[in-house]
């Protein structure tokens, strides 16, 4: 979704941990070609750096609807449009990699898990987008709704996935994959807990309806992110152990990668 904005340059400082490459990462070690290493390392970058940008996005998202402002509000929105730039970026550059260097095993798989973690983290940026969208529309009527306490809870636990995935996906962590699989048990239980509280308030205050009918579309959101931070996680378990655990039940990924070590 593309939307134009006309403000000035937003610029965000990065965690460090994102722009820094983990040592402990096999795939960027073991190549006799320096080209082929630096390619790699070159790209990895990349998506750590556009990892960081989109962490901080849905944060940033969380608290302009959170605290009211307006003005951060616009600000994510166009961050959006940085997002989208590095989605292209990596895209062809993980496409010179295949066309280049005709990459095999766990480099193969690297570039593939990285090309599918690079789709679900422009798509979390979408999400934070449309949280942005409907804060600045929520700071604009005023009075704060109901269903912010179970906004801040699940926007907290969706952050923490997001960095846990990223961390994964740098170290190769198989084992921290695991973890982020299991909290996104936890937020559709706990997604689904908030709806049913929502749904109960509307009926019984109908003034509200339209307002707290936005503050679903915000827990809709979080869940949609934590489930990207779970598409992730599963490219990890992909490129670190070889496994497609897609449409696979979390007890069922948890057997397959103990049975691997």
């Amino acid at each position: 979704m593309q939307h134009e904005y006309r403000f000035s340059i937003f610029f965000i400082s990065l965690p460090v941990e994102r722009l820094t490459l983990k040592p402990s990462n096999p795939v960027l070690t073991h190549h006799i070609s320096s080209q082929f290493n630096e390619d790699l390392l070159d790209v990895n970058t990349k998506f750590m750096t556009m990892g960081g940008l989109v962490e901080q996005q849905v944060a940033s998202a969380i608290h302009a609807l959170l605290d009211t402002n307006a003005n951060l509000a616009i600000e994510v929105q166009f961050q959006d449009n940085v997002v989208n730039q590095y989605e292209r970026d990596i895209d062809e550059a993980l496409t010179l990699i295949l066309a280049r260097r005709h990459p095999a095993a766990i480099d193969l798989r690297m570039v593939i898990a990285m090309s599918k973690a690079n789709t679900d983290l422009e798509r979390i940026g979408d999400e934070a987008a449309k949280i942005a969208r409907i804060a600045q529309t929520l700071c604009e009527e005023g009075e704060s709704p109901r269903g912010y306490m179970e906004t801040r809870h699940i926007g907290n636990q969706v952050r923490v996935m997001i960095h846990d995935a990223l961390d994964a996906f740098a170290r190769v962590d198989a084992e921290q994959a695991l973890k982020v699989l299991l909290a996104d048990a936890d937020i559709d239980r706990e997604y689904q807990s908030a709806t049913r509280t929502l749904m109960t308030y509307m009926i019984e205050d109908p003034r509200y309806i339209s307002r707290v009918i936005n503050v679903m579309w915000v827990l809709r959101s979080l869940e949609r992110i934590g489930d990207h931070a779970r598409n992730i996680s599963e490219q990890v378990i992909y490129m670190a152990k070889g496994l497609d655990v897609r449409h696979t039940s979390v007890e069922e990924i948890e057997e397959k990668v103990q049975q691997s070590n």
